[in-house]
């Protein structure tokens, strides 16, 4: 039997401290692959798309509804559930707190949210379902999106160095935070994180009595909730490893997410070349083309570099923006809502107009083995992902592109 202390000495080992990001990058690699198999690789701006259709449907605006609800959009449930997790493990971690901002940070978070949306459907692809799952699936408007990441960041981060200079009233005003986990009579909080665990528990236990349908949707659920707590106690965050080699030159993040992407691609690699215990020719391609989008290679880059301006203003990615708004962090709570506005807007407006002038070999669905070969096509990754590793490494240790 488990002693108090010993069960103690558990909990504080998990929610004491923050874990390594490179070890939340390897859980999360691990549950991507896992999802692989439930139903779909880990994605996320079409569950921000779908929570904003059904916002515009409760709100009777019909042309911009849907007929799925969200209790029966899986990506939707992933993403709403990862705020949850996130915001258990806060509780649990005495990190919680509703911090807002001033008024310009969060009309900040609002635009950079906005710029999210139109960039995730106009590029086919956010931070996690186009770049984090996408390379790992071979996909080359992964690496065209990456470009438009990079890019994008980098404009963003040149303009709020600007703007610290230049207009430096924009972001200043005063913050408040309440409720913080760090105050006086804050036992509550565990409390209420160990309630909402039971409730989530016996949401995904409804969820599963059920049909086969449902019980997908249950898992999702229960991958929500752990994707949350992993994100937020190993902080894993894209923006940064975007951000940082062009700010303060800290090679942290991109090699979390670089081992992370590593994992994830060797899961993918064996389930997409095996096709999963699947033998018929059409299933075998339906799961090589897993996470491949019509997006190479300008529409990639296009809408990667509007998402990098965007993330880079808000503060957050696709899912960074949820596991921080878990944290009670107001400037992200506006970014989710500006994605969520905007990504339906974008997708019914925008997005066929710029398919509409381009060309279709700039916007191709290509399936890197199929020009390659799966051997070809992994060592091209693992070459990109070592460049990528080389550059950040030798960039921390000279600081020649970074900006601080």
């Amino acid at each position: 039997m488990f002693k108090k202390g010993e069960m103690r000495e558990l909990f504080d080992s998990l929610f004491a401290k923050s874990w390594p990001m490179w070890v939340g990058g390897i859980l999360l690699a691990v549950l991507n692959i896992l999802l692989f198999v439930v139903k779909y690789p880990w994605g996320s701006s079409s569950g921000y798309t779908n929570i904003g259709q059904n916002l515009f449907q409760f709100l009777d605006i019909n042309s911009l509804g849907t007929t799925v609800p969200i209790k029966l959009h899986t990506v939707a449930l992933l993403n709403i559930f990862i705020v949850v997790g996130a915001f258990i493990a806060s509780l649990f971690s005495k990190e919680f707190g509703i911090r807002v901002a001033p008024i310009g940070e969060l009309i900040k978070g609002f635009i950079g949210g906005a710029l999210m949306g139109i960039g995730a459907t106009v590029g086919a692809g956010c931070t996690i379902g186009g770049f984090f799952t996408g390379v790992a699936a071979l996909s080359c408007g992964a690496l065209a999106l990456a470009v438009g990441f990079a890019i994008g960041t980098f404009v963003a981060l040149r303009y709020l160095l600007w703007e610290m200079e230049a207009l430096p009233k924009i972001s200043s005003g005063k913050s408040f935070t309440f409720l913080a986990g760090t105050g006086k009579k804050t036992g509550w909080q565990r409390w209420l994180g160990w309630v909402l665990i039971a409730a989530v528990l016996y949401l995904v236990s409804t969820y599963t009595s059920k049909g086969n349908a449902m019980k997908v949707m249950g898992w999702h659920v229960l991958f929500g909730l752990l994707f949350g707590m992993i994100l937020q106690r190993s902080r894993y965050c894209i923006v940064r490893a975007f951000r940082e080699p062009f700010m303060t030159g800290e090679a942290t993040a991109p090699v979390a997410v670089i081992i992370s992407i590593l994992v994830a691609l060797v899961g993918f690699t064996v389930f997409k070349y095996f096709g999963v215990g699947n033998s018929s020719e059409l299933a075998f391609r339906a799961i090589e083309m897993k996470a491949v989008y019509a997006n190479f290679w300008l529409r990639a880059l296009i809408g990667g570099f509007i998402f990098g301006l965007g993330m880079t203003m808000a503060g957050g990615c696709a899912v960074g923006t949820l596991w921080r708004a878990g944290e009670g962090h107001v400037k992200l709570w506006m970014s989710a809502f500006g994605f969520v506005v905007m990504a339906p807007v974008s997708r019914l407006f925008i997005v066929p107009f710029v398919k509409g002038i381009l060309p279709e070999s700039m916007q191709k669905m290509l399936f890197l083995p199929d020009i390659l070969g799966y051997t070809g096509a992994v060592v091209l990754v693992l070459l990109i992902l070592l460049l990528w590793y080389w550059f950040v490494k030798w960039n921390e240790r000279t600081g020649k592109f970074s900006a601080l």
